[in-house]
């Protein structure tokens, strides 16, 4: 029989396990957040923070382990900016609210 010490311990996840209901929810609560979905669709993507600082947010998504956009929100402006990486271009480039 275990103690209920054991038990928690057991069913917690590893501390470097993401899931990506997980990892959307850290996300969503980022302004920009809601018209990257809107623009890229809603599937499995991993987000990647690469530059966050009083300008711009940078962030890298990936699907299957493979980079498919980029996003650059200017702060000051509410400027957001997707493009898909590899020959797709900008997608999207306005300032949202």
């Amino acid at each position: 029989m275990q103690t209920a010490d054991e038990q928690v311990t057991q069913n917690e996840p590893a501390q470097n396990e993401t899931t990506p209901s997980a990892d959307h929810e850290k996300w969503s609560s980022l302004p920009e957040y809601g018209q990257i979905i809107k623009q890229i669709g809603n599937e499995d993507y991993t987000f990647n923070k690469e530059t966050d600082n009083d300008n711009n947010r940078v962030l890298l998504i990936d699907l299957k382990a493979e980079k498919q956009y980029k996003t650059i929100f200017v702060k000051n402006t509410n400027r957001l900016k997707i493009v898909k990486i590899n020959g797709g271009g900008e997608i999207f480039n306005e300032v949202i609210k």
